[in-house]
């Protein structure tokens, strides 16, 4: 048996899985973790005792880590052998994308309580939730149940002041320029509490999970 097959087999045999389908992604995968905690080869040199020149190789693929070595790297980077062996992070493409509201252009979805401005309605799948909000209400009452969406928001009061009822906290009080993040799924509600409707700015995060 060669010495290929025979690191192959120990490897195989230390994480308990199946044999590797992309085994040349471990260079890949070790580079990721090395420049995630802005490590040089040198730090990864120094933490592990191998040399620079196998951390280059192992990472541009030319050749494969023993199993000495990969013990190596998992005691020297405090890392477990799943995590080492993860297949790398797919990266997205920067596609460019864009899409301009102008002022009061959004899509409007006027409640009891709220007048929403939606926008950049044009742009599907994003990853955030833009909208305007001027808050017609003026107490709690108002509302006959908590505001609850999933997912997480930032809020900045524009014009005006406002208080934020939450399910969790004691009533806050916010003035023009004050901001705050929370999480959507908590029951919350906001009431002006200026002369004039107060309108503030909210972005949204999805409740899937992305950001």
């Amino acid at each position: 048996m060669s010495a290929t097959t025979d690191q192959g087999a120990a490897l195989r045999i230390a994480s308990g899985r199946k044999p590797f389908v992309e085994p040349l992604r471990l260079g890949e995968r070790l580079k990721e973790i090395r420049l995630a905690n802005q490590w040089t080869l040198e730090d990864v040199s120094q933490r592990t005792g191998l040399a620079r020149s196998t951390l280059s190789k192992i990472e541009n693929d030319q050749i494969s880590p023993t199993f000495t070595a990969v013990q190596k790297l998992i005691n020297g980077l405090d890392i477990d052998l799943p995590q080492l062996l993860s297949p790398p992070r797919v990266k997205t493409r920067t596609m460019g994308r864009r899409d301009l509201t102008r002022r009061g252009d959004g899509e409007r979805h006027p409640t009891p309580t709220y007048e929403h401005e939606l926008l950049s309605c044009e742009l599907a799948q994003k990853r955030m939730i833009p909208f305007k909000t001027i808050v017609r209400a003026r107490d709690f009452e108002e509302f006959s149940e908590w505001v609850r969406h999933d997912g997480e928001e930032f809020l900045m009061v524009l014009d005006g002041a406002i208080r934020l009822y939450t399910e969790y906290y004691e009533p806050l009080t916010l003035a023009s320029g004050d901001s705050i993040y929370f999480d959507s799924a908590m029951g919350h509600a906001l009431v002006s509490v200026s002369e004039d409707d107060a309108t503030v700015l909210s972005v949204c995060t999805r409740g899937d999970g992305t950001a």
